[in-house]
C-alpha cells in the first residue's frame, strides 16, 4: 500500500534484503486502497519486464491476478490468503489467532470485551470473526455497541476509534484491537481519559510490531513470524523463477500470543 504500517514496513525490509542477496534488481510498486490507484499500479507493472513478484498486501482489483497468471509471472502472496489467486500464499490463521487473543482476555476474567476492527480487507473480517467465535465459545453474548470500525489502521485511527467506542458503550473491561497500531492509539486515548492500563482496562493487539515492546505499558499481542514470512516468500519466489516450477496453495505458519503488560486479571 502507499502508506506502510509498521508490520508491513518490517516485512518489506526483510524481503528487500533477501532479494538483494540473490542479486535481483528489485523494483517497488505502491498502490493506495482506491480502485483507480490500483489500476495505475497495474499499468506500471505491465510496463516492466518482471521475472517475478511478491505481493505484500491484499489487492481488490482482479486485473492483477489475471495479468500475472496469463503471463505466467511467478507470484508469491505474503501475509494474506488469496483464495482466487493461482499462487502460493504465506500467512497465519487470522481467525484462530484472534480467537486466542480474545480467549486470553476471557481467561483473565473479562466478559465485557470490546473490539476495534477495520473496514477493508479480509484480514479485518477474519480477525473480527475470531473475536466473535471466542465470545460464542465462552457463552458471551456479542454486543454490536462494543464494536467499532476504524477508518484506517493507524495509531491516530485507533485513538479516534477508542473515543467512539467510549461514546457507544462504557461497560467494557477489555479491548481487542485487530492491529497493534490501533491498540496503541486506543491505549493513548484511554490514558488521556485518566484510565490506567491494565489496572482499569486491558488491551490486546495483533502483529507484534517492534513498537509493541517499547510503548508503555508494553503491549500484549499476537506475534506473526515476520522474519520467517519474508525469508520464505523470497526463497519460494527464487525457486519458482530458477526451477521454472509452478506452485500454489496456502502455507500456514505458526503464531504466538505474547503476554506483556497491557492485560491483567479482572479484579
Amino acid at each position: 500500500p502507499e502508506t506502510f504500517n509498521n508490520f508491513q514496513r518490517q516485512i518489506f525490509s526483510i524481503v528487500a534484503r533477501q532479494l538483494e542477496e540473490h542479486s535481483y534488481h528489485t523494483g517497488f510498486y505502491y498502490a493506495s486502497t482506491e480502485a483507480e490507484e490500483e489500476m495505475k499500479c497495474l499499468n506500471r507493472i505491465k510496463a516492466d519486464r518482471l521475472d517475478g513478484i511478491i505481493i505484500l498486501h491484499e489487492l481488490t482489483q482482479p486485473g492483477f491476478n489475471e495479468y500475472l497468471s496469463t503471463r505466467n509471472i511467478p507470484t508469491v502472496l505474503a501475509t494474506f490468503s488469496g483464495q482466487s489467486w493461482d499462487a502460493p500464499a504465506i500467512h497465519i490463521s487470522e481467525e484462530e489467532a484472534a480467537a486466542v487473543a480474545v480467549r486470553h482476555l476471557i481467561n483473565k476474567g473479562h466478559r465485557k470485551i470490546a473490539a476495534i476492527a477495520g473496514r477493508q480487507f479480509s484480514f479485518s473480517s477474519r480477525r473480527l470473526a475470531g473475536y466473535g467465535n471466542a465470545l460464542a465459545l465462552a457463552n458471551i453474548a456479542l454486543d454490536e455497541r462494543s464494536i467499532v470500525h476504524a477508518s484506517t489502521y493507524s495509531m491516530r485511527s485507533g485513538y479516534e476509534a477508542a473515543r467512539r467506542l467510549s461514546e457507544q458503550s462504557d461497560s467494557f473491561t477489555a479491548v481487542f484491537a485487530i492491529t497493534d497500531e490501533l491498540a496503541i492509539g486506543a491505549i493513548r486515548y484511554f490514558q488521556d481519559r485518566g484510565l490506567r492500563i491494565p489496572e482499569d482496562l486491558s488491551v490486546v493487539g495483533f502483529d507484534d510490531i517492534e513498537l509493541a515492546s517499547f510503548v508503555s505499558p508494553r503491549l500484549t499481542t499476537i506475534a506473526q513470524p515476520i522474519e520467517e514470512m519474508g525469508n520464505l516468500a523470497v526463497e519460494l519466489l527464487h525457486s519458482m523463477i530458477t526451477d521454472k516450477e509452478t506452485s500454489s496453495g496456502d502455507i500456514l505458519l505458526p503464531f504466538t500470543l505474547i503476554e506483556r503488560e497491557s492485560t491483567a486479571q479482572l479484579r
